[in-house]
């Protein structure tokens, strides 16, 4: 009880404890934003991988393509750890707008249905996103003309100012626009022993849908056609139905690393009884997870999160010199209290106690004011972001720079809790060493002349 006195008492009478808390507050809020931050990019990041190509990816090699790939579809299917596949044709090509306005694009064959099934391909198509029903290409007022969906980066420009699309005015534009892509390829048939012939087509299409995913790479560099229909002009007159990749969606709780090791022995029984591929065209197959993918972008950013959370824990350390300094001054000018306080019967161990306890206590109320000042920057990262451009006109954030159209705004917990935790430790240690000058304090010295 009397700790708590004399703690309460020193609040109140020196302020300057004050400090020594906003400064735990302060390192800690910074912490814990900077984290938070860093790790809802990595996931950002790597949701966008899954909800872009699936959990797992089967890439034919070099020029090759997968025929029959119905059947291969089927059988994955048919794995415990499969909950669908979807098929995907695709090729490089240039987007003709109009005089002058000419896109660099990737055009994918797709088949919208079995695709948002596998992927979250419904939820960035801003009209038929918002529709019941099946996804179509089908042209209302066109039946026999290909439909087509385009990245809204591709057909317009994100405001200088607030780096957001005009999606209404995008929609009005070219909805219904007939537009040209030229594309080609380079075929070499079912097997790379095969000449390879270079061919180029134009495939005119309308469009039926805009594609927002709030990626910049996905949403200014993608048009996706029906799967049939670019077939037809890539490899006209070839039977069946080909694809260059197989997407695969696993059921809730599968270890993706051991499902694409079933898919990779399933693929290697099927390319060579069913396509009569070779075994070094087997091999050469990518089979991968979405987090295999990503893996060595994602390690590069854990770096930068490491040595940007070295550097801001070394200049947080400035806490325990702030902690030290303060105590310490404290101590010198209390030195009567303590004097009495051991008069009275207190052992030194007791001082060490009350001050240390202090100490800790600074740490956690600094620390809990900290944690809910960065739980709040962190949630509302967002809109300081935009009052900062509205007051100062500067646009922080801008997807064309960090991929996605909006920061990430998740807490870490699994890294706020340690950074909370470090923090106590600091202002313990900051009242260590103050904490043992005052229990070296000697009541006859002190005193004396009272």
């Amino acid at each position: 009880m009397l700790k708590l006195f004399l703690w309460l008492k020193y609040l109140r009478k020196r302020r300057i404890i004050l400090l020594s808390i906003a400064a735990v507050a302060m390192s800690v809020s910074l912490l814990i934003v900077v984290a938070s931050l860093f790790t809802g990019f990595i996931a950002m990041f790597e949701r966008s991988a899954v909800e872009m190509i699936g959990d797992v990816t089967i890439a034919a090699p070099g020029n090759l393509t997968i025929a029959k790939y119905p059947e291969l579809i089927n059988r994955l299917e048919r794995l415990d750890a499969v909950e669908a596949a979807t098929a995907s044709l695709s090729s490089e090509g240039l987007l003709y707008l109009g005089q002058g306005n000419v896109r660099f694009v990737s055009v994918w064959g797709i088949e919208p249905v079995s695709r948002s099934r596998v992927t979250g391909f419904k939820t960035a198509l801003i009209l038929q996103g918002k529709m019941e029903g099946e996804l179509s290409f089908a042209v209302p007022d066109a039946p026999g003309e290909i439909g087509g969906f385009v990245g809204i980066g591709v057909v317009s420009e994100p405001n200088d100012l607030t780096d957001e699309y005009d999606r209404e005015g995008a929609l009005k534009e070219f909805i219904g626009r007939r537009i040209t892509v030229t594309t080609g390829t380079v075929d070499s048939g079912t097997d790379s022993n095969q000449p390879e012939i270079p061919k180029r087509r134009v495939i005119p299409f309308r469009v039926v849908d805009l594609v927002f995913a709030g990626v910049h790479d996905l949403d200014s560099g993608f048009v996706y056609l029906p799967i049939d229909a670019l077939q037809r002009e890539l490899y006209p007159g070839k039977p069946g139905q080909l694809a260059t990749r197989i997407s695969v969606r696993l059921k809730p709780g599968v270890d993706a690393y051991q499902a694409a090791n079933d898919i990779r022995e399933l693929w290697g029984e099927f390319a060579e009884r069913e396509l009569g591929w070779s075994v070094f065209n087997i091999v050469d197959t990518d089979i991968y997870t979405a987090m295999q993918l990503q893996g060595p972008y994602v390690a590069e950013i854990k770096k930068q999160m490491g040595v940007l959370l070295l550097i801001f824990g070394v200049v947080s350390f400035s806490v325990v010199v702030l902690v030290f300094c303060i105590f310490y001054m404290m101590v010198k000018l209390k030195q009567r209290d303590v004097a009495v306080i051991k008069s009275c019967g207190a052992s030194s161990t007791s001082v060490v106690g009350l001050f240390l306890g202090f100490g800790v206590s600074v740490g956690v109320m600094g620390s809990g004011i900290g944690t809910i000042l960065g739980c709040l920057i962190t949630r509302d990262i967002n809109e300081i972001e935009n009052w900062i451009r509205i007051v100062f006109g500067l646009k922080l954030w801008r997807s064309s720079i960090y991929m996605f159209s909006r920061i990430p705004n998740e807490v870490d917990w699994s890294f706020t809790l340690p950074i909370v935790g470090l923090a106590v430790l600091a202002a313990a240690l900051g009242a260590l060493i103050p904490a043992f000058v005052a229990a070296r304090t000697r009541p006859v010295e002190v005193l004396r002349y009272e």
